[in-house]
């Protein structure tokens, strides 16, 4: 099996002089700093935990990372099966789970894709390449709750 390793920089910049002297006193603020990345991914905590809700919490950059994995491995099952894709567009939901002491895991996430292709396709064959790139998704194989999939399609015009 090939092994791939990947590296971030996490800085924390909410502290406001204070530090975490209570749990008021400090801001969530964070930057993920990507190796050789041109830009860094500005976060803090969900606005339900003390968030600033501009920016990205790490619950959304984990639907976000199921939704591109999988978006990612359709296109290229798409130009395997010679399905031109013109664009691609998902509005993907995640549902998690908060316990009593705070804690919390997924339940589910939801995929939305939808799907403009040049040419009309078949759509129980979309529906197959869809449960393909599932299965072919590292981060998908990574999870231990359901991902689905409800996705649409469109012809694109060439008026």
């Amino acid at each position: 099996m090939k092994e791939h390793n990947y590296q971030i920089d996490l800085k924390w910049t909410g502290s406001l002089g204070v530090g975490t002297k209570d749990y008021r006193s400090y801001s969530r603020d964070f930057e993920v700093l990507g190796m050789g990345k041109s830009h860094n991914i500005q976060g803090s905590s969900d606005p339900s935990f003390r968030g600033d809700k501009t920016r990205y919490n790490p619950e959304d950059v984990f639907v976000s990372s199921i939704a591109s994995c999988h978006m990612l491995w359709f296109l290229h099952l798409c130009s395997t099966h010679k399905i031109v894709v013109m664009g691609y567009h998902d509005r993907a939901t995640g549902t998690m789970l908060e316990a009593k002491d705070g804690s919390g895991k997924f339940k589910e996430v939801t995929l939305h894709p939808e799907i403009t292709v040049a040419e009309p396709v078949d759509q129980e064959l979309l529906e197959q390449i869809h449960k393909k790139a599932n299965e072919m998704c590292f981060i998908a194989n990574s999870c231990n709750f359901p991902i689905h999939h409800k996705p649409t399609m469109k012809v694109q015009s060439n008026r």
